[in-house]
């Protein structure tokens, strides 16, 4: 129970494993926790065991699943947890002052090494209240992790989960990329937002600290203020760009250039170039110099049609002129579906015309406060984007902003414990408990089956009967084909038992454990729930144990 580790050893490894949120501590707690561990403490409770379910009662998003996240910081605050000699200063100026010296001291040897830890692999799909984390060892140090874990994993779930939405309503081939920094709650919201959101699918994001911290591929182009500040061609320092050959070439005139092919565009594709805009011109021309081989404009600052899509064009044939080729635009306002299609209408023609087939598939990316539902909108109208920029709906999670994950006690000294609810849906499953998913003969996931630890587990071929926790007559029986046992000690006997897997690994795991859902499972409309029952014998054990705890009333 007590720490062997000196709080400088702690606060190096902590700077070394959490360099993205260092107010991970102890001390990020509720003060009741603080409260609750010296009454127990002052109740003589030090040597008690007690075992806590970390879970949730309803998926997000009107869906019917959940995406696990947030274990691994998890486990690097059990690996730095450790009150400090200023937390315990501080301690003392919250508390009364009638709190014994003694347990100050005993706060400041406490550490985590009698706990243990299972827990689902970060990344997998998970259900109501399958425990997500079983966290069993002194009661004192496991109720002290509580507020810690659950915002740990609240909100890192609630944005895999969201992210994962995203990725299936917008399907495999459409890249995503995360903008959400400058409308999240925070910079800790903020950071959290771009690690979880690709973890949950996303292919980058425009957070430039969360690609140094996490090595998440970072993505940007420019803003409607870079193409106002230009007013016309005047305004550009230089107008020489040189060809991207190998050796020393002579610069080109890159200006006049781009010029000459608005001209020659314009009557291609019989827009007037008089009325494209010259300072649009001049910002893409000055863009393009400055990224010659990453060249992508937002087309939408005047007029797509009239100015951008025209003003783009010409920019991106005098590039491959040179010996460039451009990336793409962006559009991020005004009928999206439309728009995309006018764009890959006319760089197809474009393409076609002068022998470019590159330049028929560059990027056609979308933004303007995108959510799941204007995504699954645009699939309908047969959108040509290639590739969706989201923000706000991602990081801020509007449709619902909590996931609602619970720490509650379910044993102590092996003695089972029950919370009771006229809410059925608030009513615990008392005790330890395994748990393991069963798949159908084609491979999909069928149903979570909870069962107390001394059963036999489930066994392929071997007819199972599950029960609802709660309703009588909603059982069945199934014959799995497949028999996955979901938990794992993940931290043990003081330290990490499992190698932590890398973004790329947990990225990786939501997408393979997506693959085992039904597809109406996972659909945004109506989703079918995915069914979670208990064993007959954990049924029965707590439906003892609720009339063994639950008042008797009287009629008068």
């Amino acid at each position: 129970m007590f720490s062997s580790r000196s709080a400088k050893d702690c606060q190096e490894r902590n700077a070394e494993l959490c360099l993205e949120n260092s107010v991970v501590q102890p001390l990020l707690t509720d003060l009741y926790q603080i409260t609750m561990a010296y009454a127990y403490w002052k109740s003589g409770k030090i040597n008690d065991v007690a075992t806590f379910d970390l879970f949730f009662r309803k998926n997000p998003f009107k869906g019917e699943f959940t995406i696990f996240a947030g274990l691994s910081d998890c486990l690097k605050f059990l690996e730095n947890f450790h009150y400090s000699e200023t937390d315990i200063k501080y301690l003392r100026t919250v508390l009364p002052e009638s709190v014994e010296d003694e347990f100050f001291q005993f706060l400041q040897q406490l550490s985590p090494k009698d706990v243990t830890v299972c827990a689902l692999s970060e990344g997998s799909v998970c259900f109501p209240r399958i425990p997500l984390m079983r966290i069993t060892g002194p009661l004192i140090v496991v109720q002290l992790l509580e507020t810690t874990f659950l915002t740990l994993v609240n909100y890192s779930s609630l944005i895999t989960t969201n992210a994962a939405r995203f990725r299936i309503a917008a399907g495999k081939e459409i890249s995503l990329l995360e903008f959400g920094l400058r409308r999240a709650q925070g910079p800790d919201g903020g950071l959290s937002a771009s690690r979880y959101a690709y973890i949950g699918g996303f292919d980058g994001t425009s957070n430039v600290l969360a690609g140094k911290l996490f090595a998440i591929p970072v993505k940007g182009t420019h803003a409607h203020a870079f193409v106002t500040s230009f007013t016309g061609l005047e305004d550009l320092s230089s107008r020489e760009l040189k060809k991207n050959t190998e050796g020393q070439g002579p610069d080109k005139d890159f200006v006049t250039l781009c010029v000459d092919w608005r001209t020659q565009l314009g009557e291609f594709l019989s827009i007037l170039a008089s009325e494209a805009h010259d300072g649009e011109l001049a910002a893409f021309i000055s863009y393009a110099m400055a990224f010659p081989k990453s060249f992508v404009a937002l087309i939408d600052t005047y007029d797509v049609s009239k100015s951008g899509l025209l003003n783009f064009c010409a920019v991106a044939l005098a590039l491959n002129d040179l010996g460039y080729k451009a990336l793409g635009i962006r559009i991020d306002s005004g009928d999206l579906a439309y728009l995309s299609r006018v764009v890959k209408e006319t760089i197809e023609c474009v393409g076609k015309q002068y022998d470019l087939p590159w330049f028929r598939d560059m990027v056609i990316t979308a933004s303007n406060d995108i959510n799941e539902e204007t995504i699954l909108s645009l699939n309908e109208q047969g959108h040509k984007i290639t590739c969706f920029g989201i923000g706000t709906h991602l990081v801020t999670c509007q449709r619902q902003p909590a996931l609602g994950c619970v720490f509650k006690l379910v044993e102590v000294n092996n003695k089972p414990k029950i919370k009771l609810s006229q809410d059925v849906e608030k009513v615990t499953m008392p005790g330890q408990k395994e748990a393991f998913r069963l798949y159908s003969s084609d491979g999909h996931a069928l149903i979570d089956i909870l069962q107390r630890p001394g059963e036999d587990p489930p066994q392929v071929g071997k007819r199972v009967l599950c029960r609802h926790p709660f309703e009588e007559s909603k059982r069945a029986y199934v014959m799995p084909h497949k028999v996955e046992p979901l938990y794992t000690a993940v931290w043990k006997n003081g330290q990490i038992a499992q190698k932590i897997p890398t973004l790329v690994e947990i990225r990786q795991n939501v997408q393979e454990s997506l693959r085992t859902l039904r597809q109406d499972h996972k659909r945004s409309l109506n989703p079918t729930p995915f069914k979670v029952g208990v064993s007959d014998d954990l049924y029965h054990f707590i439906h003892d144990l609720w009339l063994e705890n639950a008042p008797i009333g009287e009629l008068s």
